[in-house]
């Protein structure tokens, strides 16, 4: 599908809506259109292509399908397949078993609002990749419509709050609490940070499901912190 555009923004938040009853077809849909945002700035046919946290391998699954060497590092067991139990290294993000240098590409979508050091996991990912490769990160920021993910819009009402509505309409526990693996992370100071890098360059920022314009919204202060929903940067590995 064609980036931007209205029918992709549309097929992706129909597979977002659909997520909890098929994740299967919602993650291949949204590795999908990952790959090929990683494929605007180069094939990675022959490409070690590394994903941080990407759960149950879908994106790693179609970086290997287009020709990468696709490595998953996930932390958390319980995010696992049985069959993506055995390719998979169990790795955090903020120390991974790489030597400097090792990956053409790094990515990591959805990830960085669950971290709590944002700056040293991005420090990681810069250290992993060789000089001239692409860092690729997404995330959901906080005062986003989707900020409080499965608990939102109600977080703009107050965390707990939302989280206690969502435990009492659907009778289960909340996946998310904020300040334990779910953090405020804001569009503008993301983007002061990665700009005052001295080892990463930004070739790209912009939101990642906007169908106009998507690299006009990330510049306007205030209105991007709830507007840009997902802020998806792209850098380049400094020499």
């Amino acid at each position: 599908m064609k980036d931007p555009s209205f029918r992709r923004s549309v097929a992706l938040f129909r597979a977002f809506m659909r997520e909890q009853g098929d994740p299967a077809t919602a993650y291949t849909l949204l590795a999908r259109d990952a790959a090929d945002q990683v494929e605007r700035h180069g094939p990675v046919r022959g490409k070690v292509v590394v994903d941080i946290g990407g759960g149950d391998g879908y994106f790693t699954r179609e970086f290997r399908r287009r020709g990468a060497h696709g490595y998953l590092f996930e932390p958390d067991t319980a995010e696992l397949s049985p069959g993506e139990r055995a390719d998979t290294v169990v790795a955090d993000g903020y120390l991974l078993p790489l030597a400097d240098g090792a990956a053409d590409v790094c990515f990591s979508s959805n990830v960085l609002e669950h971290v709590a050091d944002p700056h040293t996991f991005l420090s990681e990912m810069a250290r992993v990749t060789r000089p001239g490769g692409l860092i690729y990160v997404s995330f959901t920021n906080w005062h986003s419509p989707w900020g409080g993910h499965e608990w939102a819009p109600w977080h703009y009402l107050g965390a707990e709050r939302a989280r206690s509505r969502y435990e009492r309409r659907t009778g289960r526990p909340a996946k998310h609490r904020l300040g334990d693996n779910l953090f405020r992370i804001g569009v503008g100071e993301t983007l002061r940070h990665v700009r005052s890098r001295s080892d990463v360059t930004v070739v790209s920022a912009r939101s990642r499901y906007w169908p106009v314009l998507p690299q006009l919204v990330p510049r306007i202060p205030v209105l991007r912190e709830f507007a840009t929903w997902n802020l998806l940067l792209i850098l380049r590995r400094c020499s």
